[in-house]
């Protein structure tokens, strides 16, 4: 009998990582290291006198978010959609906790001290609300309710969603609360929410901000900040410091930049905190625009490679969580870069994998290990399909 292998989309096909997701990854987390080392190795406030204080730390948050990436790579795809509601019970836990017993940086209260270490539960949110949207999708659809996205499911994605959403709010955290809304949509169009809803929902946001700053919501610091980024020049001492001196520092690299460790800006401590939200400053000023364009390149590949992932999965809950994922990163490296160049207003939100910060670190390992967990089971051997040849067939009949 002569048999013939299945092609096309049902053959069988080789498993395996993303490896150019993960050279994506970990290239933008050695980039990162080296900008964070750079940043901070000259500022004695920071260090208390010793250059590789941060190096260590930084190193210690990458060693730690691997182990949490292989952990949940390794993780058999049924476990995963297990423990998505605890994932997210979890999250809402520590930010419930941040409101009691949390600490005020930056007039913020979004830290937990946890032996030693400073922890923000806001960060681990945004992937407890992207996998918890998409596991209720996923459950409505493979459920007797069918596989058609109705008012209601919208409406349960919405609560999933509205509960750390105000709990961030109540801290308050404006920066998350941006990432976190232009994720929510984008899970919401990805999971097949109609256009009367996705338009609705913006009407309502951009009423809802309005409403914010005319009922005083907003905290006055906050309202400066978006007062500066609509004219800087408004107040180039307060508000408007950080994005002047930003723009001072990337505009100072030139195309080839000043070299690591050597940048002006940079080694004089004149942009706040520059080892965390605005890491890419350090990147142009540095590196240069060629510098600044590869780690923009490669935060590029890394959303490509997600938006892949979630297209190539049969799975309903790895397609919405992998689009989550990207949605999540690709937001909030257009928030950290754009609030750099001045085209962004500044919030304070990390450059995923780049960024110094452990609680950054941790939950973009988490994300980029359920990346990797929902391509090795779209690509997992398959069971070998066999066809009869069509002459075969007809030499019975």
């Amino acid at each position: 009998m002569t048999v013939r292998p299945v092609t096309g989309r049902g053959a069988l096909r080789a498993p395996g990582l993303d490896w150019v997701l993960m050279v994506a990854a970990l290239a933008l987390v050695v980039m990162g290291t080296l900008l964070v080392w750079s940043a901070t190795s000259t500022r004695a406030d920071l260090t208390g006198g010793d250059p590789n204080a941060y190096l260590r730390k930084q190193l210690v948050n990458v060693a730690i978010g691997l182990v949490l990436m292989v952990m949940v790579m390794a993780t058999d795809h049924r476990w995963v959609r297990i423990l998505a509601p605890v994932v997210y019970l979890a999250s809402v836990v520590g930010l419930v906790l941040v409101l009691v017993a949390g600490s005020t940086i930056n007039g913020s209260r979004s830290w937990l001290q946890v032996g030693g270490m400073s922890i923000q539960p806001s960060e681990f949110a945004k992937l407890a609300v992207v996998i918890g949207m998409a596991l209720f999708v996923a459950e409505r659809a493979e459920g007797r309710w069918g596989r058609r996205v109705g008012g209601l499911d919208v409406l349960g994605m919405l609560l999933i969603a509205g509960i750390p959403a105000a709990l961030i709010m109540l801290q308050p955290d404006l920066g998350t609360m941006l990432v976190l809304s232009a994720t929510v949509f984008g899970v919401l169009a990805v999971a097949g929410t109609g256009r009367r809803w996705l338009l609705g929902l913006t009407a309502g946001g951009v009423a809802a901000a309005v409403c914010a700053v005319v009922m005083g919501v907003l905290k006055p610091y906050q309202v400066d900040r978006f007062m500066a980024f609509t004219n800087p020049g408004l107040d180039p001492r307060g508000a408007g410091y950080n994005t002047e001196q930003a723009r001072i520092a990337v505009g100072n690299g030139g195309l080839f930049g000043q070299g690591l460790f050597e940048g002006s800006q940079t080694r004089s401590g004149f942009v706040p905190e520059q080892h965390t939200d605005f890491i890419f400053t350090v990147a142009g000023e540095e590196l240069g625009l060629l510098g600044a364009g590869l780690l923009i390149a490669l935060v590029a590949v890394v959303l490509w490679r997600a938006l892949a992932i979630a297209s190539a999965t049969d799975d309903i809950f790895g397609r919405v969580a992998a689009a989550g994922i990207a949605c999540w990163w690709g937001f909030q490296a257009f928030q950290n870069i754009g609030m750099c160049l001045g085209i962004m207003p500044v919030t304070g939100v990390p450059l995923p994998f780049v960024s110094y910060g452990g609680s950054s670190m941790f939950a973009g390992m988490l994300g980029l290990g359920l990346l990797q967990n929902i391509h090795l089971r779209s690509t997992a051997p398959l069971p070998t399909r066999l066809v009869t040849s069509p002459a075969l067939l007809a030499g019975r009949r």
